[in-house]
């Protein structure tokens, strides 16, 4: 097992810059955000020049990892796949496979993206659309010897009433998805605020469960009996703020990484547990995203095997 950490916390800076930084505090690989340069969300970070990549930016690519000491364990480019306006659809896919493409180039086995979700349709007409949607794009990896690795992530931001926006949220979804062909990018924070024991669910899915990402999760305590499960509904101004609980870096929240790292090493897990941070303590510049960075690599570092 490797601790790497996910690029996109750091969209202002560049890959080298980001590259230099990580393999100076201990970091052994990296997580390389890939959306467009294009703006958007806080977390699109476009860190790889995907659409144009060739033989030669690999080279280079590499180059600037192995001078840092560094491994790439996955490109990530979590986005909706299953976006119900067809023009963004199809924009969507066309730059999953470039990225797709950059990975084959790099040699890097695995792209991170999301299921998604058509959120005027109801689930059962989704999970219908994604058995159309997911084989080509599958096949269009596998035959690049690149497997696409679907995050947890419940995305409820992405639904107007807050219902979960990415179709893989729970290990019964899991099932469906790796049916198609999908694996899983493993993050027990979502499981932690949805009611599902993490560790719990790392042996029944080991095989599948090739990447797996840090992130914590704190509840807000009392705040639940004022909101509920489903989070504030009057004032809600911010889509992803249920108001009872909040993403933190590991070690400053619910999940019992003892427990995760151990269960991973029990289950054969020899990937890469990447740190993801969207910790709004650590976060509003670049200083404080590097310290909470450095938190999560204090609390996780000794638990993995030199």
């Amino acid at each position: 097992m490797k601790l790497g950490m996910l690029t996109a916390c750091l969209p202002g800076l560049s890959l080298a810059e980001i590259a230099a930084w990580a393999g100076d505090a201990g970091y052994q690989a990296l997580e390389i955000a890939a959306w467009p340069d294009t703006g958007g969300r806080d977390f699109e970070a476009a860190h790889l020049p995907v659409t144009g990549f060739d033989s030669r930016t690999a080279d280079e690519t590499r180059a600037l990892m192995a001078r840092h000491g560094l491994d790439v364990s996955a490109l990530a480019y979590y986005e909706n796949n299953l976006h119900p306006d067809p023009v963004r659809r199809a924009e969507i896919h066309a730059h999953l496979k470039a990225v797709v493409d950059a990975a084959a180039l790099l040699q890097v086995p695995y792209v991170g993206t999301f299921v998604g979700r058509d959120w005027t349709r109801p689930v059962a007409a989704n999970l219908e659309d994604a058995e159309k949607v997911f084989p080509e794009l599958v096949e269009y990896a596998g035959e690049r010897d690149v497997r696409l690795i679907i995050e947890n992530c419940v995305m409820e931001g992405w639904h107007p009433d807050g219902y979960p926006g990415n179709l893989a949220y729970s290990p019964e979804l899991w099932e469906w998805m790796f049916s198609l062909g999908l694996y899983l990018n493993w993050d027990p924070s979502h499981l932690t605020w949805i009611g599902i024991d993490p560790v719990a669910t790392i042996a029944p899915y080991a095989d599948r469960i090739v990447h797996a990402q840090a992130k914590d999760l704190q509840i807000l305590p009392g705040r639940v009996d004022r909101y509920g499960f489903f989070g504030k509904a009057v004032g809600r101004e911010d889509p992803w703020d249920t108001g009872w609980w909040r993403y933190r870096v590991p070690g400053r929240g619910q999940v019992d990484w003892n427990a995760v790292v151990d269960a991973l090493y029990e289950n054969g897990f020899t990937g890469t547990l990447s740190v993801e941070h969207e910790d709004p303590v650590w976060s509003g510049d670049e200083a404080r995203i590097k310290t909470g960075l450095e938190i999560a690599h204090r609390t996780l570092r000794p638990l993995i095997v030199a």
